[in-house]
């Protein structure tokens, strides 16, 4: 029995494999304890990783370019007005910072904590990654700029510091984990609208002062959204409309900048150390009963000390792979240059992470979202029509269900895998020029990539308590 399951797993991923791919991130409850053969489907989900990386050393070298090559469409018509588009969600966003301060005190009540961590936090920043760039549109913080500029007639005053980079961006962003994952009550709605709206004075008191260059360097959300935007299906080649691989963008678009590349492995890092605060494993690492959890309050000394290990270890891992797989290839190119070229080439990963953790959690409080909608103030209200209106969770509690889930969130770390090595490897080749010098300069990262398939497929099902 055990052996059918083997050999239906393994079938399995390795059908996976070309599908595309996302990741996860959020303060609900994210995991459930698995009592299925999560070891079968695990070495199933490793092994097709690991056959993808063979594959590509014994295919020709411009085989990855190719399948990552996209298919031109229509013709694109004029984009409409996004500034206005922008207006209209900014006054959404100040909409619900007025709910979250007037509105009931349950954050399963008030739609702002979950439009926050649930509909865009997990939703809209898997649609942005996944299938199309809509914070062109949907960035609350274009057009009211625009519309500033328009009735002062005054430009930026201050020319944006060089040396500066991304390291504004990536302190708040780091500011942002830290509430995520450290913050007593990140859901709380009254403090959690003071935050938003105090970050929206200060990225637009920025974006008026250095103007558009604040949003593309030092605003963490942008630079997060624009990231992955290199990722989705559609995108645009010239004119016209295109469709490829997740990831395919990645190789359309020039190296990025060193304080960029940071970010990027920032978001993995991040994304990887939220699934393990929570595990049985972490909470018995810093001496917590995982049965008996004191509450986050308790453990934000370790919390943050473990987010910043994570952040730092994973730097030094993909600097340290990517170093070694130069000198194996006998490559000139510098590790800076190599850094900027490659790091956008785990964003695939650093997706499928944020759908897979995050899967489970959007399932029950999206639920809540709508509900929330429909009666935003908590007065009776029944604004979408729903009448009476249950969330379930029944999903969680039968083994066929469960077991679609749980591939469902497999998969999506599987493939995202297999993207990023496709995506790295189409690079090497387009750098070093032959197949055989890129096989040997992503050697190292591709066993990394192996090892952390292996980790996010245990992460999980590993039982959490917190």
């Amino acid at each position: 029995m055990r052996m059918r399951d083997a050999r239906a797993s393994i079938k399995l991923a390795v059908a996976l494999a070309p599908l595309p791919g996302a990741a996860a991130g959020h303060v609900s409850e994210q995991g459930f304890v698995l009592l299925l053969p999560t070891d079968l489907y695990i070495s199933g989900g490793v092994a097709s990783v690991a056959l993808t990386v063979l594959l590509l050393a014994a295919l020709p070298g411009a085989a990855a370019e190719r399948l990552m090559r996209p298919l031109c469409l229509v013709r694109l018509p004029r984009p409409p007005l996004r500034h206005a588009t922008s207006l209209a969600a900014a006054l959404f966003l100040w909409g619900l910072i007025w709910v979250g301060m007037t509105g009931p005190r349950d954050p399963l009540a008030n739609p702002l904590p979950l439009f926050v961590w649930t509909v865009w936090w997990i939703g809209l920043v898997t649609v942005q990654g996944l299938l199309f760039d809509h914070w062109r549109f949907t960035s609350p913080f274009t057009g009211p700029a625009a519309l500033a500029r328009a009735l002062t007639g005054l430009r930026a005053p201050l020319r944006y510091p060089r040396a500066l980079g991304h390291m504004p961006a990536m302190a708040g962003f780091l500011g942002f984990a830290a509430i995520l994952l450290a913050d007593p009550a990140p859901a709380d709605p009254d403090r959690l609208a003071g935050f938003v709206a105090v970050y929206w004075l200060i990225a637009m008191a920025g974006t008026l002062l250095f103007g558009p260059r604040w949003l593309l360097r030092a605003e963490w959300i942008t630079v997060l959204m624009r990231a992955y935007g290199r990722m989705p299906l559609l995108g645009c080649v010239r004119t016209r409309l295109a469709l490829g691989v997740p990831g395919w963008q990645v190789l359309s678009r020039p190296a990025v900048p060193l304080g960029l590349a940071a970010f990027i492995l920032t978001m993995l890092a991040v994304g990887s150390f939220d699934g393990v605060n929570e595990t049985f494993w972490w909470l018995g690492l810093i001496g917590i009963n995982p049965l008996e959890f004191p509450g986050r309050s308790a453990v934000v000394v370790p919390t943050l000390t473990g987010l910043a290990v994570s952040v730092a270890a994973l730097f030094a891992v993909f600097t340290g792979t990517i170093w070694l797989g130069l000198r194996l290839a006998r490559a000139s190119l510098p590790l800076g240059a190599a850094v900027r070229l490659f790091a956008p080439s785990i964003l695939p990963i650093a997706l499928g992470y944020h759908i897979a953790h995050f899967l489970t959690a959007f399932m029950v409080d999206v639920q809540y979202a709508v509900a929330a909608a429909s009666d935003p103030l908590a007065r009776g209200a029944d604004l979408l029509g729903l009448g009476t209106f249950y969330v379930t969770t029944g999903f969680f509690n039968t083994p066929d269900t469960v077991r679609v889930i749980w591939l469902s969130q497999a998969g999506a770390v599987v493939v995202g895998h297999i993207l990023a090595i496709l995506a790295a490897h189409a690079q090497a080749v387009r750098v070093l020029g032959t197949g055989r010098r890129a096989a040997l300069s992503q050697a190292p990262l591709a066993a990394f990539m192996v090892l952390y398939t292996l980790f996010g497929l245990w992460l999980l099902a590993a039982p959490r308590g917190a």
